[in-house]
């Protein structure tokens, strides 16, 4: 069962959701939140798996207790809630721990099936949301040193400035013309050598090293 806490400061979308997921099935809303202050002690006591979080709340924003929710150890995914996809807060939202975005008006099968892709480990970002993110990235100057890419081959490094460029696993194979599960073994070496819990924080080290600009 997968475990969500709902963080949101209007009442009825909290609710709209929690019926969409707990007719899911395999998942469970543990807990909800009207703002980012509730969401940290929610999350410390109830340990989800999966966290929905309104980016703009009143008493603590949704980026502000995002990061702090995903520096703790073993933390929970997190998942933006937007009201457009091309927010101006995607940049600050990633950089801050988050896994991907949703709209508030997606689908509800949508909703569910981003819910289970973020649980397993994987990013949600549509192509939009990635140009978006790089195009903030190559405006913005480098904060941070390469030292940790010296830890990647020459081959982890090229499928790294891939990923950078919003190319999905199969368009990585395609492009490198490596097998699809070759692919996601060196996906999996990338992160773990970076310490990047998914795909959302590998492309902002990426970035922020300077591998790609």
């Amino acid at each position: 069962m997968i475990r969500v806490v709902l963080v949101d400061d209007d009442a009825l979308i909290r609710e709209g959701l929690r019926m969409i997921i707990d007719q899911a099935g395999d998942l469970e809303v543990v807990a909800t939140a009207g703002n980012g202050e509730e969401a940290l002690s929610i999350a410390a006591e109830h340990r989800p798996d999966v966290i929905l979080m309104d980016v703009r709340m009143p008493v603590l924003d949704g980026i502000e207790a995002t990061g702090r929710i995903t520096n703790a150890e073993g933390a929970p995914r997190v998942i933006m809630l937007t009201t457009f996809e091309l927010d101006e807060y995607v940049f600050e939202a990633l950089r801050a721990g988050a896994s991907g975005f949703l709209l508030k008006r997606t689908e509800p099968e949508q909703l569910v099936e981003a819910i289970r892709v973020v649980a397993g480990g994987e990013a949600l970002l549509s192509p939009s949301v990635t140009r978006r993110l790089i195009e903030e990235f190559t405006r913005r100057p480098q904060t941070g040193s390469g030292e940790r890419l010296t830890m990647l081959t020459d081959r982890e490094r090229e499928v790294l400035v891939l990923i950078a460029r919003g190319l999905s696993n199969q368009e990585l194979a395609e492009q490198l013309f490596i097998a699809d599960n070759t692919v996601k073994t060196h996906v999996k070496r990338i992160f773990t050598k970076l310490g990047a819990r998914d795909r959302a924080q590998a492309i902002v080290i990426a970035y922020e090293s300077g591998l790609v600009s």
